[in-house]
């Protein structure tokens, strides 16, 4: 026989209990990382990188060559990890095409040991058509500034390749980042012969008292030391946002502690899936973030 008892009478017998507040729940405290993706791969599709090992948050889908749209870190679990690239599916092909495509890989990458607190950037930069040299590659390069202090600190991330990059043969380039006002001749930092599918150096340089009328701008030319006539790609380095009491600073040049990279990409493979863009072009990203230190020291007047 089945005994149906009233809600309150259940209460009233400590059946039915509601929540302890004072229970402490203790989560785990994720050690992690930050990463990003960025296709530097003139001559082919959209890419996805995504973690295979765990779920989380740090896959970047739908990468094409050239994409600023997710060119921003995510947090991943530090350890030893395993990551893939695989192709991007066309939306307009068949069910079972876009499966298949989806589990195409192009780097199994099962061994990446990342560090807690650490920035990393993976680059994926070569020619992807078979026999073309030098061949499609991933690269991870650790984000790991000094502390600029009352600076900011400068590099260059060259992705062109032999016959990519306007009137560089060899894809080897001179960069210079020159306050506009002082003019390319006074550069602020200069570049030479950085090789193709290569990172710079980190250069400092003095933060502060610059405006949109003149910013700190990079030139990208063939090497060999020419600062006449036109760049091959050339444009102005974000100033950045100091903090407020209630907003972090937005890494630039006008923000000492910033550390910021431009990125040089190639021209697109013409007949190919890389894009329409015809000429080299620079993009920027930041490495470091300024140390937070704006606080609230007293109460506001009544």
């Amino acid at each position: 026989m089945r005994h149906i008892y009233p809600i309150a009478m259940l209460l009233g017998a400590g059946v039915v209990t509601a929540c302890n507040p004072d229970k402490v729940v203790k989560t785990e405290d994720i050690p992690t990382a930050g990463i990003r993706f960025i296709n530097a791969v003139p001559d082919t599709g959209a890419v996805d990188f995504r973690p295979v090992d765990i779920v989380e948050n740090s896959q970047f889908y739908n990468v094409t060559f050239k994409s600023t749209t997710l060119l921003y870190y995510k947090n991943a679990r530090a350890g030893t990890r395993h990551f893939k690239v695989f192709k991007t599916p066309n939306s307009t092909d068949p069910g079972a095409t876009q499966l298949a495509t989806a589990q195409t890989v192009m780097f199994d990458l099962d061994n990446e040991v990342i560090e807690a607190g650490k920035l990393y950037t993976y680059i994926l930069w070569g020619y992807a058509r078979t026999g073309s040299s030098p061949a499609m590659r991933i690269t991870r390069i650790t984000d790991d500034p000094a502390d600029p202090g009352a600076q900011v600190a400068l590099r260059v991330i060259n992705t062109c390749l032999p016959g990519t990059c306007g009137a560089s043969a060899d894809g080897v380039l001179d960069v210079r980042a020159f306050k506009v006002s002082a003019g390319i001749g006074a550069a602020a930092a200069t570049w030479l012969a950085v090789a193709p599918l290569t990172t710079s150096a980190y250069q400092n340089i003095p933060a502060g008292g610059f405006v949109a009328t003149d910013t700190i701008r990079f030139d990208f030319r063939p090497a060999g030391g020419v600062t006449t006539g036109a760049a091959l790609a050339t444009g102005p380095a974000p100033l950045g946002q100091a903090e407020t009491i209630d907003i972090q600073a937005l890494p630039g040049t006008s923000v000492a502690g910033s550390a910021i990279s431009a990125v040089i990409f190639p021209r697109a493979v013409a007949s190919s899936q890389g894009g329409s863009a015809t000429t080299p072009a620079v993009i920027f990203v930041w490495d470091r973030r300024p140390p937070r230190t704006c606080t609230l020291c007293s109460a506001p007047a009544q």
